[in-house]
């Protein structure tokens, strides 16, 4: 069975300056892990953060959809987890942006609270990056 984390965010920004925050490298990497990610189809990347006792701190992704500044999408590997990432951008007006996560394939209920905790702080430390 595979289950599937869905979140959404609001953000004071424009669509374009978001998008921004999600597909260069440097700016993802102001919000999440450090990374050589590139919004081209089929790039293969990695994003790295300091490994512990339980996991070597590496996340393997391959981009699958580019849509600027609409929708992107990759896999996201560590481990034996297999999943893939979708951002959907919706351009609400008046200055604001709601940024939709789909996260499918997580294996079970642990690793589900997992991704939830872990991609509610980066989108929290993303809203950070945006009001800058």
């Amino acid at each position: 069975m595979s289950l599937t984390l869905t979140l959404d965010f609001q953000y004071e920004t424009t669509i374009e300056k978001l998008w921004a925050a999600l597909t260069d490298s440097s700016k993802l990497a102001k919000w999440t892990m450090e990374n050589n990610f590139r919004p081209i189809v089929g790039y293969r990347f990695q994003f790295r953060a300091k490994p512990t006792e339980y996991w070597d701190g590496i996340v393997e992704g391959e981009v699958l959809v580019v849509d600027a500044p609409n929708r992107l999408s990759y896999t996201w590997g560590t481990g034996n987890e297999r999943h893939t990432v979708t951002w959907t951008l919706q351009d609400l007006g008046n200055g604001k942006v709601n940024l939709h996560l789909e996260q499918t394939g997580i294996s079970n209920a642990q690793a589900l609270g997992g991704a939830k905790y872990g991609w509610t702080n980066w989108c929290g430390e993303l809203g950070k990056l945006l009001a800058e």
